[in-house]
């Protein structure tokens, strides 16, 4: 008589609770990291409009009244998606600070997410 070779449901339990324990111990560490770099990717965006904010200002001589407007004048290739939102339409615009000469609808940008970062501040103002 032929035996079939095979693995028994006691290897096959043993296999499936190491794999287990492996994706439990490598899933809160892949989330934390996707956090972060979203974290991140914020922080770089928010840089980068602001930066074309101040030279649009310093070219033209007033603040642009929109963020497309930086687009269409090439201060940006593009208006950045909100890392956190996942949308390019969440962005808070601010007008500029009163104590400024020029004119112009945004002065400052800040994200329209919701939520609080690693370190306890609030993300919308940032």
């Amino acid at each position: 008589m032929r035996r079939h070779r095979g693995f028994t449901l006691i290897e096959l339990i043993v296999v499936m609770a190491i794999v287990a324990l492996l994706a439990g111990i490598a899933a809160p560490r892949y989330f934390a990291s996707v956090d972060r770099a979203k974290v991140n990717a914020l922080r770089s965006s928010l840089a980068v409009m602001r930066d074309a904010l101040d030279k649009y200002a310093a070219d033209k001589g007033r603040y642009p009244d929109s963020l497309e407007q930086l687009v269409q004048d090439r201060y940006l290739r593009q208006v950045p998606e909100d890392p956190l939102t996942g949308s390019t339409q969440s962005w808070i615009t601010l007008p500029p600070p009163d104590n400024a000469d020029l004119v112009g609808q945004v002065g400052d940008v800040r994200s329209g997410a919701a939520g609080r970062a690693p370190d306890g501040s609030l993300y919308a103002e940032w």
